[in-house]
C-alpha cells in the first residue's frame, strides 16, 4: 500500500491535534468495519472557524485525513467548511489508497456533525430532536448507501465497491449488511445460512 508524502507528513505530524472543552459544537463518527472513530470539535467566532481540534482512533490515513480536514477547515466561514467534501480531502492529500478512501468518508463527515451540532445549539434545538432528525435522514440514507462507508449502492445492492464486501439483505430490518458477519450491523439479528448462499 503506497501513501502520498502528504499522507505520511500529516500522519507523522499531524496538525491541530486535542480536546476543546469548551467546543461549540462537536462531531464524532465511526466505521464499524474498521475500528477508525473520529471527533472534531470547533470553536466559531463571527460565523468563522476560530479553532478546530480533533481525536483519531484509526489508520495512519485515518489521522492523516482528519489533521488534513483540520487545516482545510480552520478560519473559514461555516459555509465552506461545509463545502469540503470527501473528493476534496483525498485530493489536497494527494490521493488515498483505494481500500482506505472511507478514511476521507469520515473526515468530513466529523467536521459537519460538529457544525451541525453548533447550529442545533445555536438554534436552540436539543440534541434528541436533532438526533430524532437525523435518524430519519440516516433511515431514508441507508437504503442506498453501505451501512460500513456511506458509499452509494444504487444499482450494485449485492456489494459495495468501496468497501469490497458483499452485502446480503437482512431479513429481519431489510437494510444491507455483510453476508459474511453472523449478525446484521444494522439490528442485530443472526443472519441465516441462507444468507451466505445468496
Amino acid at each position: 500500500m503506497i501513501y502520498s508524502d502528504k499522507v505520511m507528513e500529516h500522519f507523522s505530524n499531524p496538525r491541530n491535534v486535542g480536546v476543546l472543552t469548551d467546543a461549540d459544537g462537536i462531531g464524532q463518527v465511526g466505521n464499524p468495519v474498521c475500528g477508525d472513530m473520529m471527533s472534531f470539535y470547533i470553536k466559531v467566532k463571527d460565523g468563522r472557524l476560530s479553532d478546530i481540534k480533533f481525536q483519531t482512533f484509526g489508520c495512519g490515513a485515518a489521522i492523516a485525513v482528519s489533521s488534513m480536514v483540520s487545516e482545510m477547515a480552520m478560519g473559514k466561514t461555516l459555509a465552506e467548511a461545509k463545502a469540503i467534501t470527501n473528493e476534496k480531502v483525498a485530493e489536497e492529500l494527494g490521493g488515498l489508497p483505494k481500500n482506505k478512501l472511507h478514511c476521507s468518508n469520515l473526515g468530513a463527515d466529523a467536521l459537519h456533525a460538529a457544525i451541525k451540532d453548533f447550529e442545533d445549539k445555536a438554534a436552540g434545538r436539543t440534541k434528541d430532536a436533532g438526533a430524532a432528525a437525523a435518524g430519519e435522514t440516516e433511515e431514508h440514507e441507508d437504503e442506498c448507501c453501505c451501512p460500513y462507508c456511506d458509499g452509494p449502492l444504487e444499482g450494485m445492492e449485492s456489494a459495495c465497491h468501496h468497501c469490497e464486501i458483499d452485502l446480503v439483505e437482512c431479513e429481519a430490518c431489510g437494510k444491507y449488511t455483510n453476508k459474511n458477519d453472523p449478525t446484521c450491523v444494522n439490528c442485530g439479528a443472526k443472519l441465516g445460512p441462507a444468507a451466505a448462499t445468496k
